[in-house]
């Protein structure tokens, strides 16, 4: 990922851009053959030498152009005939943005795949559902990673779309008029690129574009830092029941021995900050004066590189951290059966309600046992077999009926089958 906004490719890129232009022009007869062809064989650039211009002319295209006319020559006349330095930059950071994407949909997809094998590896074990982190009712760890499966699936297609938004380059000349360039030539560059021309610019790709795109990758931060988050309050020793892999030799702390910190999922917490910020930093760059201004260029420069590679990299370590979790199903039936049967509440309320009371009497009846149970630590199904209004209604053998722990998974089966519908 960093090799794409290394100057090298940068370079790389913008002279494909120059020579496709004079292939164009030399094509509507408007430069030479003869001229093109020493465009096309003696063209090249050296870096350090585009540096060392740019300290002198402070323009990095102008740098670059008068680096390149130093090895064609004369021919070098007919190069960025017509053309401004921003049909060069901004076609140039639409390849950079299509390629970053495609690298990164790689990724996305192979986080996809380890989410599906965990996924149905544990669809069946039983875990505690929390709610404003408070227990709940049951669910399965398989179904908590179905979740993520399929939001990484839709940030696959917002990515996707987002590669498209982002995969269209200029060559409209200044303020994007065409007055000194036909837009033939536009065409025919961007076909060669693999993008779709504007249907109009003002000198620039308009930003709404790349907000898109940054905002795309800001999503997919979320994402990650959404399971890391999980993850984080799953490995707590008070919780225990996920940890991330714990290598022979790593060490957890400068002074406690004993730790076993989860460090990649805090870390990815901490970079989807960044991430998150850049895109704002996106977004700030849509309003420019006029038909252009180069406020934006300078945030680009940071943000393009490092959205990318951190996002490259996140989904790199959450994909080695979910395939090497270690998982604690009996850790996790035994934080399910800590609170003695209250997660079965509504269970038992709606079997009240199927006997013809009403809702709001049936409620009444389960929460004077459930609080019993909560402040004193009583078993709950026990309270409920020996309420004298309860046993009125329903038999012991119905109230056990509703702990059934198999109960509450009936439909998992057809929960995955929509989920995974391959």
């Amino acid at each position: 990922m960093s090799a794409i906004w290394e100057p090298e490719n940068k370079f790389k890129i913008w002279l494909k851009i120059e020579v496709l232009a004079c292939e164009a022009l030399a094509n509507k007869g408007e430069i030479p053959r003869s001229a093109l062809k020493d465009i096309q064989t003696k063209s090249r650039f050296n870096v350090e030498r585009i540096d060392e211009i740019e300290r002198e002319v402070k323009h990095d295209v102008i740098a670059f152009l008068t680096c390149v006319a130093e090895h064609v020559g004369d021919s070098a006349r007919f190069m960025h005939m017509g053309m401004t330095s921003s049909d060069v930059l901004d076609t140039a950071l639409a390849v950079q943005m299509k390629q970053s994407a495609t690298l990164i949909l790689k990724e996305l997809t192979a986080f996809k795949d380890v989410l599906e094998r965990q996924a149905k590896k544990y669809k069946l074990t039983p875990t505690i559902g929390r709610s404003h982190g408070i227990h709940a009712e049951p669910l399965t760890f398989g179904l908590k990673i179905a979740n993520w499966y399929e939001e990484v699936k839709r940030n696959i297609d917002r990515l996707k779309r987002a590669r498209q938004t982002i995969a269209y380059g200029q060559i409209s000349g200044a303020v994007g008029t065409f007055a000194c360039i036909d837009p033939d030539v536009e065409e025919y560059v961007c076909a060669k690129l693999g993008l779709k021309p504007a249907p109009v610019s003002s000198q620039i790709i308009q930003r709404d574009r790349h907000a898109e795109f940054f905002s795309t990758l800001a999503i997919i931060a979320g994402t990650i830092d959404k399971i890391a988050t999980e993850i984080r309050h799953l490995h707590r020793t008070e919780v225990l029941e996920v940890e991330e892999y714990f290598s022979s030799g790593q060490k957890g702390s400068s002074a406690m021995p004993h730790k076993r910190n989860p460090v990649i999922t805090e870390q990815m917490c901490g970079l989807a900050r960044v991430v998150r910020a850049n895109s704002f930093a996106a977004m700030e760059n849509m309003p420019l004066w006029h038909e252009r201004d180069i406020s934006h260029s300078s945030v680009e420069r940071v943000i393009g590189p490092d959205s990318t590679i951190l996002i490259h990299y996140m989904l790199k370590k959450m994909t080695s951290m979910m395939d090497r979790l270690m998982v604690y199903p009996d850790n996790m039936m035994r934080n399910l059966e800590k609170t003695g049967g209250l997660i079965f509440s509504q269970s038992v309320l709606l079997a009240l309600v199927r006997k013809g009371i009403s809702r709001e009497e049936a409620y009444k009846l389960v929460q004077k046992n459930a609080m019993q149970s909560w402040t004193k630590g009583k078993d709950f199904l026990t309270l409920l077999k020996k309420d004298k209004d309860i046993k009125k209604l329903l038999s012991a053998g119905e109230i056990e009926k509703t702990f059934q722990l198999k109960t509450q998974f009936k439909n998992i089966d057809r929960i995955f089958k929509r989920v995974f519908k391959n």
